[in-house]
C-alpha cells in the first residue's frame, strides 16, 4: 500500500527543491565571479574593480549558503518528525523556528562570515582576490 502524502512530506519536498535551487544559484554566482574576473583581466580593468566584484560575489554566495543552511536544518527536523510519525501540526514551521532561534544582527553577520570561510564557498573567490592583489602589487 503506497504512503499517503502528508503535510510534512509536502514540506520536505518543497524544502528539498528549494535547497537544490540555492545550490544551483551558488554555483552560478561562482561562475559569474570567474567570468567577470577573467574578462576584467583581459580588458585591463582596474584591479580594485575586479577584486571588488569578486569580494561582492563572495559575500553574495555566503548569503545564499546561509539561507540554504536554514532550509537544511529544517529538512533534518522534518525528516526526524516523519520518522517519529509526528502529526501534521508540526509542518510548515520554518520561519517560526528561525525566529525563535534568531541571534540578532551580529549573529546574522557571524553566520554569513562562517559560511564565507567554508572551503567550498571560499573557492574560487579567495584565489580570484589573491590573483587581483598580486596583479595590483606587481
Amino acid at each position: 500500500m503506497p504512503l499517503q502524502p502528508t503535510a510534512l512530506s509536502h514540506e520536505w519536498t518543497t524544502l528539498q527543491n528549494n535547497y537544490e535551487q540555492y545550490e544551483r544559484s551558488a554555483l552560478l554566482v561562482k561562475l559569474a565571479a570567474v567570468v567577470l574576473c577573467v574578462c576584467g583581466f583581459a580588458l585591463a580593468m582596474p584591479y580594485e574593480l575586479t577584486g571588488g566584484i569578486a569580494l561582492l560575489l563572495w559575500v553574495q554566495e555566503s548569503i545564499y549558503r546561509t539561507y540554504q543552511s536554514r532550509l537544511g536544518e529544517r529538512l533534518l527536523r522534518v525528516e526526524a518528525l516523519v520518522q517519529r510519525g509526528a502529526p501534521a501540526t508540526n509542518a510548515c514551521q520554518l520561519h517560526t523556528e528561525w525566529l525563535a532561534g534568531r541571534k540578532g544582527s551580529l549573529g546574522l553577520l557571524s553566520e554569513y562570515l562562517s559560511h564565507a570561510l567554508r572551503p567550498t564557498v571560499a573557492f574560487p573567490y579567495a584565489v580570484l582576490v589573491l590573483a587581483e592583489l598580486v596583479a595590483y602589487l606587481g
